[in-house]
């Protein structure tokens, strides 16, 4: 935790004078580790994605926060809310120098539009997880600098952190599972010893590494872009097909959120897309149909179907629950009812 923690005040420059603002609770943790002030906003920090503009500008103002952290389902909630901002609640937030957030891929639209409110602050995204924070990071102005790749660019790998991807069978060679070794990552899982046998592997030279479950590449730049989760891969029979590059594409196309998954069995899975649309869940009205199939083709897709509401994890409202949704998605297409809640 201690190399974790110089990690981040070296990568982001956090010193004396700054003061922390946590939409994410636990990073609340990050302040007297770093020995600065933090914050928490008022808000039901089990729904980060309820976060309100009035709430995060509260905060910063109460302690004239120079920082912030929170997850894209937060940073969407305060632009949703943004109307009712004060010109003091403006203010707060135009005092910022550093907004972060992660916790899943970030939309380029949301730091983009939050760097507006916060016109004084550098937009990052670091890379990382639980086991491992951070492992690469990439701020906006050079996120808008890089061409559109498969998947979502999060930088180059941080100061003393390598990265390896092991391919995927059947796959081109150059997608694979990211595997990381990080002087702060964690020696193993209280108590879960298969899981800490999975995870970590020592190569030939004696380095610890850790899989970390998610798949990418890195370009001929060294930057590391990251395709989905390695348990969402669809194993199609043409190959393994990742979800992350085929969303981008059908949300650009939609301007809805949507969700590549896979339905039946591995190997010869079928690829589904399911299009985040209040109200509605079933077969894809034919525009809809017609519009991502073109957006995504040649991929073949076996069906379009519209949910009202994708679920989502608990801790930052903001990964899709691919396995979920899949077997919702299975149900529907072999004949059954459609519910309005998955």
């Amino acid at each position: 935790m201690s190399a974790q923690f110089e990690a981040v005040r070296a990568c982001y420059g956090i010193g004396p004078a700054d003061r922390l603002v946590a939409a994410f609770a636990p990073f609340a943790l990050y302040g007297p580790a770093l020995g600065i002030p933090v914050a928490v906003p008022d808000c039901d920090i089990t729904k980060p994605a309820s976060l309100h503009a009035d709430a995060l500008a509260d905060a910063c103002a109460a302690i004239d926060a120079t920082i912030v952290f929170a997850a894209p389902a937060a940073l969407d909630g305060v632009l949703a809310s943004q109307e009712s901002l004060s010109p003091g609640g403006r203010e707060a937030l135009g005092s910022l120098r550093l907004v972060l957030s992660a916790g899943a891929p970030v939309p380029r639209r949301i730091l983009e539009a939050f760097g507006r409110l916060a016109p004084g602050a550098e937009l990052h995204t670091p890379y990382g997880m639980t086991e491992a924070l951070s492992i690469a990071d990439i701020d906006l102005a050079t996120l808008a600098a890089v061409r559109p790749g498969r998947g979502v660019c999060v930088g180059h790998p941080v100061e003393g952190v390598q990265i390896r991807i092991e391919p995927l069978g059947g796959g081109d060679g150059e997608t694979g599972e990211i595997v990381v070794s990080a002087p702060w990552q964690s020696l193993g899982y209280d108590g879960l010893w298969a899981t800490t046998d999975h995870a970590r592997s020592l190569d030939e030279q004696g380095v610890e590494w850790h899989r970390t479950g998610d798949v990418g590449r890195l370009d001929a730049e060294g930057r590391l872009w990251v395709e989905g989760r390695l348990a969402h891969v669809v194993a199609t029979a043409d190959g393994p097909v990742t979800p992350v590059p085929l969303e981008i594409a059908a949300e650009a196309a939609t301007g809805l959120r949507c969700a590549v998954i896979g339905v039946g069995p591995a190997g010869c899975a079928q690829v589904v897309v399911v299009v985040d649309r209040e109200g509605k869940a079933g077969l894809a009205d034919t525009d809809l149909d017609t519009t991502v199939r073109g957006a995504l083709a040649p991929q073949p897709i076996a069906a379009v179907l519209t949910a009202p509401a994708f679920p989502v994890d608990r801790r930052h409202n903001s990964k899709i629950d691919r396995t979920r949704l899949g077997h919702w998605a299975g149900a529907l297409l072999a004949g059954g009812s459609a519910p309005r809640r998955i």
